[in-house]
């Protein structure tokens, strides 16, 4: 078990700031996407039946399904939900009166005919094996479309190409639900989770990314196969799972879905992307073995955060004293930072609230200044480097977690949310965490507006008038 372990699940306080309670939907987000793929669901059944004169059943599937969704690796991604609606008639999808265009057509027509408030748009075109309906909140629903006899429980996508796909993604969801017991399925969609939130900072958007249903069949087949004593804690699982995937991976590069021997999952990728995955999981195998062999907490978080960036909390000040005490036998480190704290509403900028490693309360749409004021005692060649970890439903419900704020004695930001959130200031000598000052920063109610001159009434102006 790794000294910061407690920082990636903490079974007993779900409200504590993990690594995994961060790349998570917050409760609220939930709640709007069920509602409204349930709404979304109930119209599609209806509609597309007086489409198409057939039986119209859905299915969720994708990450939703699998309890592995993860948040988005920045402000302005979205959420994925997928949704299967199924047109059903015996026999195989030829024997229909529709082929797989006009099937997909319908499909559509249907989404773009959907009327509700909260949607943003229908992709045009639409894509391959799927359509897209768009939310506000920051998630859509890619709804592809099936074939599907009932009596033979078999299933067939339809395309763009007109083609029919052999699909079965509820086959898929039995398969991972069968690999664990109860109490182990939780700990595989956990490992799922990380995995995935690492691929959504270290990859970009397209075909060049690995596939969450790639992703999900390397960590549910590498999970399997490792004993369980040597995953007691989530990090150090996490290295096991590297461990196993990259072994598999140099043994043979072709991934077979394993519920259907003629589609290759790994051949989604061209050679070159293939490479690259291949390349950074080395990384992060190295990552997570120096993570777990730090002796302090502040080291191993620091290096958990070379991966997860904002997503990755830090220990509360006293953890990182005691760890730095217990291995170095110092009452508290040699030198930690002192940060002042400036902020100015935009809005009304003759107002400013000012602080010592904190500020507030302050309003939204300020800016933010922090400057080192003790930098004379700086040790030699060390740096220091900052980052922004916000907390709070208003900046969970907008996927923004934070971000890299810089580097040296000096760092800007801005007050967007309401809630507590923390700058915080890592002092780095010979690229090695020694010291670090958390800065809290409270953001309550909304920006402050400048206040309207008062023009003077008219009989002012007249001479001799008082």
């Amino acid at each position: 078990m790794g000294i910061a372990s407690s920082l990636f699940y903490d079974s007993n306080n779900s409200a504590k700031q993990t690594l995994h309670r961060r790349i998570r939907p917050s409760e609220e987000q939930f709640s709007e996407q069920q509602d409204r793929w349930n709404a979304l669901a109930e119209y599609l059944r209806s509609d597309l039946k007086e489409r198409s004169n057939h039986t119209i059943g859905t299915w969720l599937q994708g990450s939703y399904k699998f309890a592995t969704q993860v948040r988005p690796a920045n402000k302005g991604k979205e959420f994925d939900i997928d949704l299967g609606v199924y047109f059903q008639w015996q026999g195989t999808p030829d024997d229909g009166q529709h082929s797989p265009k006009n099937l997909k057509s319908m499909v559509q027509q249907s989404l773009m005919a959907y009327s509700n408030d909260d949607v943003i748009e229908v992709t045009r075109p639409p894509k391959v094996r799927c359509s897209r309906i768009r939310f506000k909140g920051d998630f859509h629903i890619d709804v592809p479309g099936y074939h599907l006899d009932p009596n033979a429980d078999k299933r067939a996508l339809a395309t763009e190409e007109n083609i029919w796909e052999l699909s079965d993604p509820k086959a898929l969801y039995i398969w991972f639900k069968n690999q664990f017991e109860d109490y182990q399925r939780e700990k595989a969609r956990r490992l799922i989770r990380y995995i995935k939130c690492w691929v959504g900072l270290k990859f970009e958007d397209g075909p060049n990314r690995p596939s969450s249903t790639l992703l999900t069949v390397l960590v549910a087949d590498a999970f399997k196969d490792i004993p369980t004593d040597k995953m007691v804690a989530d990090d150090e699982a996490v290295l096991a799972v590297l461990e196993k995937i990259i072994e598999r991976l140099n043994r043979n590069s072709k991934v077979v879905n394993p519920v259907d021997a003629n589609e290759i999952l790994s051949d989604r990728l061209t050679p070159h992307a293939y490479n690259d995955f291949i390349e950074k999981l080395s990384i992060f195998r190295s990552i997570a073995t120096k993570a777990l062999s730090c002796e302090t907490v502040l080291a191993a978080a620091d290096s958990w955060t070379e991966a997860y960036e904002q997503f990755f909390p830090l220990p509360d000040t006293e953890e990182i004293a005691k760890s730095i005490q217990e291995k170095t036998l110092l009452p508290v480190p040699l030198y930690i930072p002192d940060v002042a704290v400036r902020a100015v509403s935009k809005d009304n900028p003759s107002r400013s609230w000012n602080g010592k490693n904190r500020v507030g309360p302050i309003p939204k749409n300020c800016r933010i200044f922090f400057s080192v004021t003790n930098s004379t005692s700086l040790p030699c060649d060390s740096i220091i480097q900052w980052m922004v970890r916000n907390e709070g439903d208003e900046a969970e419900n907008i996927n923004d977690l934070g971000h890299k704020a810089g580097k040296g004695l000096n760092a800007e930001e801005n007050s967007a949310y309401t809630g507590t959130h923390y700058m915080d200031c890592v002092v780095k000598q010979y690229g090695q965490p020694i010291s670090m000052r958390r800065i809290s920063v409270e953001v309550s109610g909304p920006p402050i507006v400048r206040p309207k001159s008062k023009k003077k009434p008219l009989w002012r102006s007249v001479p001799g008038r008082r």
